[in-house]
């Protein structure tokens, strides 16, 4: 009889976590090369488990793809890893007659940048076609976070293969994935694209597991698995345990049989002490043909309040647009930072912007300086957010915290790497790209947090995105601009540009663009700040006229000065015709020579206007 006539008259058990052992016994490695070097080693766990109850175990192939192999220098054996694992559960599960599933482990996390679908679904071919050639009784895909992932893996496999097919989804909190979709129409949604089996692993333990499914109705047609971990994990002497008792975990069993779940088996933390616990437990009980569903009140999502003023890309669609960008102290003096902010607002600024410990150097967190030009100076605050200091947790928490000073300007950038500041031993995060980021917060502006949770009301965030134009192929520039833009992009602020004709280059190349560009200028003080900038600054090169009229000036401070704020007002004047967003960065806080500009560009504009009446009038 076959594994899908069994469940529907019993409930069955299967293994529980490889991984965990494997770690317990000090292997810390590749634990999918063991099937080549050790495979006495894994056929013993599956032994081990077989003795302990279970009815169905796994192949130890869980990261036995091309990019998780590749790790380890590996992804040239993926056939021969996937081929003896196989090989090896058949062997251990031949004398009592086990189940034997082929295991496909998911690859993306949050960030969907790791692969392409495409790219997935080759992987998933390459291992599938190895693990179906041994003749397994199915195949189990665990551990998918993204739900568009284990979608299209289970539509391909339906298409090339009739083998029983479980599917199970990982959740960061109980009953909801990480892009929002609740559990139940997670489960539903795999078992119309074909799935025999649709369930959880991973992540969470019994207590939250047993929560999330007393939402899930039962399917039609397909039946239910669980495979929880032994407990949350805990850290102790550097080491990950799992507290949970074997009896604690056999009586969480019979609590998932009361949600209708027919397949329970185990993932981290848990060993066969935990099996041969559900086996005890459940017994010879049959499986629930009806359940009560709980169904709990909906969290309400509320609006964002109303912004206090436009969004700027709205503005700068339509009309001048200025913003500056004023370095918050490396230091705690502050003084001459504020009173730089106020008189660029006094000019009429749109917003002042910080970066975010730009070139990787600590400054003022850009976040308190913000809340105090908001709410002391009553100035608008545009935060630039990397993603290298920040974990997802700190990112969130850091979004959420803008969101309740009500600051909901943001440039989100990737960020410079940490070898380039003053602390070259500190580490860069990168938990995820400014792409990934941008996406992120726009989840935000839905209510919904990172994980897929809802946040009881939606942030208000108008998202810029940086802009390199400083490169050799502009083409290449403007196509990852259109990747930002699907990813949620409101406006883009560009590195700042020192010729009239990569300005008129980048308005050319993105004039079919209905997304707000910020063109980058920024006055050069000295030619030593010049030959800095253009030699060592990342995204920044000089001309060599530029270059040269401020080699000229020598070291008269007057006269570079001077010549700094002419090279940037000939380079406004090519900008402030063809874009309607100014982007003034100021250099080592001279503001003076931002409000300069400042006042140009609107002597240019009010030139503009008079022109334009004096046209209108004469006809």
């Amino acid at each position: 009889m076959g594994l899908l006539d069994e469940l529907k008259t019993k409930i069955l058990t299967a293994d529980g976590g490889m991984g965990t052992l494997l770690y317990s016994y000090g292997i810390e490695y590749c634990n999918e090369e063991l099937n080549l070097q050790r495979p006495e080693v894994i056929e013993k766990i599956h032994q081990d488990y077989i003795r302990a109850g279970a009815d169905i175990i796994q192949t130890n192939t869980y990261g036995a793809n091309a990019l998780k192999l590749a790790r380890y220098g590996l992804d040239e054996q993926v056939a021969d890893i996937n081929k003896a694992a196989i090989e090896i559960a058949k062997r251990a599960a031949a004398p009592g007659g086990q189940f034997v599933f082929g295991t496909i482990g998911g690859i993306r996390g949050i960030r969907k940048s790791d692969a392409t679908l495409q790219e997935i679904i080759a992987m998933v071919d390459q291992q599938a076609s190895q693990l179906l050639a041994g003749d397994p009784d199915g195949l189990l895909l665990e551990t998918y976070y993204d739900f568009e992932e284990l979608a299209a893996t289970v539509k391909h496999l339906k298409g090339i293969t009739d083998t029983p097919l479980i599917a199970q989804v990982s959740m960061h909190d109980p009953g909801i994935l990480q892009n929002g979709m609740s559990l139940n129409d997670a489960l539903h949604q795999l078992e119309s694209l074909g799935a025999d089996i649709v369930g959880v692993n991973c992540r969470l333990g019994p207590h939250h597991t047993i929560q999330a499914f007393e939402e899930v109705t039962l399917p039609e047609k397909a039946f239910l698995s669980a495979y929880p971990n032994a407990s949350l994990l805990d850290v102790e002497d550097g080491r990950i345990v799992y507290e949970s008792e074997a009896d604690y975990f056999g009586r969480a069993a019979l609590l998932l049989r009361q949600e209708g779940v027919r397949l329970i088996g185990g993932c981290c933390g848990t060993t066969p002490k935990h099996i041969e616990a559900v086996k005890k437990h459940l017994g010879k009980l049959p499986p629930i043909f009806y359940k009560e569903v709980t169904k709990r009140k909906p969290i309400v999502i509320r609006e964002a309040e109303a912004l206090e003023v436009k969004p700027l890309h709205e503005k700068a669609k339509t009309q001048r647009t200025i913003i500056v960008e004023l370095d918050t102290p490396r230091h705690l003096d502050v003084t001459k930072f504020l009173e730089g902010s106020v008189a660029l607002h006094e000019e009429g600024v749109d917003a002042v912007t910080m970066a975010d410990n730009s070139l990787a150097s600590p400054r003022i967190s850009n976040m308190a300086m913000g809340s105090i030009l908001k709410h002391t100076e009553k100035i608008r605050p545009l935060a630039h957010i990397t993603c290298r200091d920040r974990n997802l947790i700190g990112l969130q928490s850091h979004l959420m915290g803008l969101d309740a000073l009500g600051m909901h300007d943001i440039l989100a950038v990737t960020g410079d790497p940490t070898k380039v500041g003053d602390f070259p031993g500190a580490t860069s995060v990168y938990d995820v790209s400014s792409m990934e980021l941008i996406q992120l917060i726009k989840k935000l502006n839905e209510g919904i947090s990172f994980s897929g949770k809802p946040l009881r009301k939606k942030a208000n965030f108008s998202v810029a995105a940086a802009f390199n134009p400083n490169v050799r192929v502009l083409d290449r520039a403007v196509a990852r601009l259109e990747k930002k833009i699907e990813s949620g992009a409101d406006y883009f602020i560009s590195q700042p540009v020192y010729t009239k004709e990569k300005i008129i280059e980048m308005y050319e190349a993105t004039k079919h663009l209905n997304t707000p560009i910020f063109i980058g200028v920024m006055p050069l003080t000295s030619i030593r700040s010049a030959e800095f900038l253009h030699h060592e600054v990342p995204g920044i090169k000089l001309s060599e006229d530029a270059l040269e009229r401020m080699r000229a000036c020598g070291d008269d401070k007057d006269r570079a000065t001077a010549e700094g704020i002419q090279i940037a007002k000939e380079l406004i004047d090519t900008a402030a015709e063809l874009f309607n967003g100014i982007y003034l960065i100021t250099p080592f806080v001279r503001y003076d020579m931002t409000v300069e500009l400042i006042r140009y560009i609107r002597q240019l504009d009010q030139q503009k206007e008079s022109d334009r009446s004096h046209v209108q009038t004469s006809y």
